[in-house]
């Protein structure tokens, strides 16, 4: 459990992106309130990338795209299944860029 302690704390924190943080958002801020948690997923990502040395953390765009799916249902509609695409899309490339940031880091 303490080997994974990094990556359960960007998990809940991406899980406060998708869950809680929508509360806030009035009827009018949807579209901003989606690009922001596009954003907030690009950084944690990145910082996953950037402090994890263990394997797991590669199948955290994954889980990304699979824990904003049941958000689709409880704060948008159908039609923003989509961007658990995008989701998934812009953790693999933050994840990437993590990755490379600490390989340059360790040299």
């Amino acid at each position: 459990m303490n080997k994974y302690l990094k990556e359960i704390i960007i998990v809940i924190l991406q899980l406060f992106m998708f869950y809680i943080s929508p509360l806030f958002a009035g009827p009018t801020d949807t579209i901003g309130m989606v690009l922001l948690i596009i954003l907030a997923t690009l950084i944690l990502a990145i910082i996953l990338g950037t402090i994890s040395n263990n394997k797991i953390k590669y199948v955290y765009p994954i889980l990304v795209a699979i824990l904003f799916i049941p958000s689709i249902w409880i704060y948008y509609n159908e039609s923003a299944l989509i961007h658990s695409v995008w989701y998934l899309i812009i953790s693999s490339v933050g994840l990437l860029v993590g990755v490379v940031i600490n390989k340059l880091k360790s040299k």
